[in-house]
């Protein structure tokens, strides 16, 4: 697991190496249900209980230090300590929040927004329209709305909305288990850098956009890594919470050059997926074909 005190020193490195460059933060790696996650009894989330460390929930911060503005892209369970790190560490105002869809992961974190803790006023919220009628017609999540605590913005598919000085996200469509939202990813553009961010998805070939061309066109791609490979969770159907595997995407983009490879950063890990640990043999697998595994505190300039 990734040590406070080497999250500092990659944080005063980069810092170093990007100047003044607005930026992308990875403030979280796991699934939705974080690690350790609750009621698993095996070695994957009991050696995290003994150690007294966690992987935060998938979550992704845009930095801007000249303007000291950022942007976070989901809300999730750990907000406390990402909103926390995007405005300390970072030294920013959060100015708005990015949601990708309605599964708990993902949203659920809105609710320190509220009265019964930040209090909040007019926190600008970017939605779809579905995800946007699903936070104004359900409880607890209307009261936010109706005491103001956020400010919902809708958004379209693919259309750019500016955040700042040529800095620019873009939400797109993806296939998954919409039940309550529809699922986006998102492209953040600079002035010469642009990073993809898709960390839920059914299965690549559901989309109708090729990831292989997306991976070949983007500077850097933060992919659903949830599941490594196939029966890793044995006592659930796999087929009703569909991801691609990381040995599928693997298979499918390993036709990229390595330069193109090395854009991969497969993020979103399930507890029980083996490349959630430093230097597992599913991790030395995935950085042996030249791709990568996300960490908290990876920096990417824009």
């Amino acid at each position: 697991m990734i040590s406070t005190l080497k999250i500092i020193l990659v944080s005063i490195l980069s810092s170093l190496l990007l100047g003044n460059r607005p930026y992308v933060v990875v403030l979280g790696i796991a699934q939705d249900g974080g690690a350790p996650q609750a009621g698993c009894k095996k070695y994957c989330c009991m050696s995290l209980l003994d150690s007294g460390e966690k992987e935060k929930i998938s979550c992704l911060g845009i930095v801007d230090p000249i303007t000291k503005q950022s942007w976070m892209i989901d809300a999730t369970p750990d907000f406390p300590s990402q909103y926390r790190i995007l405005t300390e560490d970072h030294d920013t105002k959060l100015m708005g929040i990015f949601l990708t869809h309605a599964h708990v992961g993902h949203y659920t974190g809105l609710l320190h927004l509220g009265r019964e803790v930040m209090g909040h006023q007019g926190m600008p919220v970017y939605t779809l329209p579905r995800m946007k009628s699903f936070l104004k017609n359900n409880g607890p999540w209307s009261q936010l709305v109706s005491l103001n605590n956020i400010d919902i913005k809708t958004i379209s598919d693919s259309k750019e909305i500016k955040i700042g000085d040529k800095l620019f996200i873009e939400p797109f469509l993806v296939p998954h288990r919409d039940e309550y939202s529809e699922t986006v990813g998102y492209k953040i553009h600079g002035k010469e850098k642009s990073i993809l961010f898709l960390p839920d998805i059914d299965k690549w070939d559901k989309w109708h956009q090729d990831i292989f061309q997306l991976v070949l066109n983007i500077d850097i791609a933060l992919l659903d890594g949830t599941f490594y490979s196939q029966n890793e969770i044995p006592n659930r159907d796999m087929s009703e919470i569909p991801h691609p595997f990381i040995t599928e995407s693997i298979e499918t983009l390993f036709e990229l050059n390595s330069i193109n490879r090395s854009k991969v950063h497969f993020i979103h890990f399930n507890h029980s997926n083996p490349a959630i640990k430093d230097n597992s043999p599913a991790y030395h697998f995935i950085r042996s074909k030249r791709f990568n595994v996300s960490r908290e505190g990876d920096r990417f300039n824009l």
